[in-house]
Parts: structure tokens; C-alpha cells; sequence
């Protein structure tokens, strides 16, 4: 039974997603626990609700960011984590955490990247006019949101959206995907070498 620790900041829907889906689907993993940098974190209740540890690491209280991943790592190894999942997590990790969970730590990001890493993607997609925006499930690496990609979702952007809108749209691809994704790491469907990830059946690594 794989282990799977979800790091959050606020509500936490995609972790939301993950953890119905986990049950749900009978995925040979459960999630152990989520972990919030901010201790008023919605998601935080939710998890609790569901009989999902929690714990909370907040960067304030830390001299550097070193020290605050340093006891982020200490207190997310507790569980022995197979797959460290970031939902919404607004930190920026030091490469010294993204070496310790190296192919093992997933995020997802409101972009169709390599487009728009960072912040304020919908305003981003809109003002440079795409006709498509997105999702993408990737493993991280110590550059920002440049990771090895592992899905995408895609979704039209509509004459007359605006953030709010584009950002719904986006969302409910990132709960189909993120899941999904996070199934195939558990279930070892997923290879990654090269810096490429491919689905090892054959899947579709798109949604559209």
C-alpha cells in the first residue's frame, strides 16, 4: 500500500480530488496525511473529517527557507511517503527538498506549460490571446514549474471570459487530471527517463 503525503495552503481541492478518487477507485494507496504551511488552512478540517492525519509547518518561526524545508522534509517523512503531492502549496521549495523526494514529487500547475510559469496565468493566457489554456501535472525539479510533464489538460478559452471564468474551467480539468495522474504513479504505470514521462500502456497523457 503506497503512501501518499498531499502539501496544501488553502482549501485544497485537488487534494480533495485526489483522496475521493484514492477511495473511491481502490487505488493500492491511501492518502497518509496532508500537511499546510498556513494553520488556518480550509483543507485542513477537510482532511481531518475524512480521518486524514494533519500537521502543520508554517514558514513563520524559521530564520531562512532552508530551516522551514528543513522541518517541512523532517515532518513530512513521518509518514514515509511514496509519492509527495503538491495541491495549491504556495511555497517555493529549496532544491535540497526537491533532491530528497527526486521522481517521487508531483505539482500542478494552471497553465499549459511551458507557457506561463508562475503566477497570474489565466490574466497571462488572456492577454496574450490563446485559444486554448490548461493544466499540467508534472514532477518537480528545482527550476519553477519546469518539470517533466506527465498530463495536460486542455480546455477552450471562450470569447468573453474573463480570470474567474477561465480559472473554473481550469479547475475542473485539474481535478480529472491530477487524480488520474497520481493513480498512475501509485500503480506504476508511469516512466520517467530522459526528462520524459510516458504512460507505460499506452494511455492518452492528454485530456481534452
Amino acid at each position: 500500500m503506497k503512501r501518499i503525503v498531499v502539501l496544501i495552503s488553502g482549501r485544497g481541492s485537488n487534494m480533495q480530488a485526489i483522496a475521493r478518487c484514492c477511495a473511491e477507485q481502490g487505488w493500492p494507496a491511501r492518502v497518509a496525511a496532508v500537511v499546510a504551511d498556513r494553520a488556518d488552512a480550509p483543507g485542513l478540517a477537510w482532511a481531518a473529517s475524512k480521518g486524514i492525519a494533519t500537521a502543520v509547518v508554517e514558514r513563520r518561526g524559521h530564520a531562512s527557507r532552508e530551516a522551514f524545508d528543513a522541518e517541512l522534509m523532517r515532518v513530512v517523512d513521518g509518514w514515509a511517503p511514496d509519492l509527495v503531492a503538491l495541491a495549491g502549496f504556495m511555497r517555493i521549495l529549496g532544491p535540497a527538498f526537491v533532491r530528497h523526494y527526486e521522481a517521487r514529487l508531483l505539482n500542478i500547475h494552471p497553465s499549459l506549460l511551458p507557457a506561463f510559469p508562475g503566477l497570474h496565468t489565466h490574466r497571462r493566457a488572456l492577454q496574450a490571446g490563446c485559444k486554448a489554456a490548461g493544466a499540467t501535472v508534472h514532477f518537480v525539479t528545482p527550476e519553477l514549474d519546469h518539470g517533466p510533464i506527465v498530463m495536460q489538460g486542455v480546455v477552450p478559452v471562450r470569447p468573453g471570459d474573463d480570470e474567474a471564468a477561465l480559472a473554473a474551467r481550469v479547475l475542473a480539468t485539474e481535478h480529472a487530471i491530477y487524480p488520474l495522474a497520481v493513480r498512475w504513479f501509485v500503480e506504476g504505470r508511469l516512466r520517467l527517463h530522459d526528462g520524459l514521462v510516458t504512460q507505460t500502456e499506452g494511455a492518452s497523457q492528454v485530456l481534452i
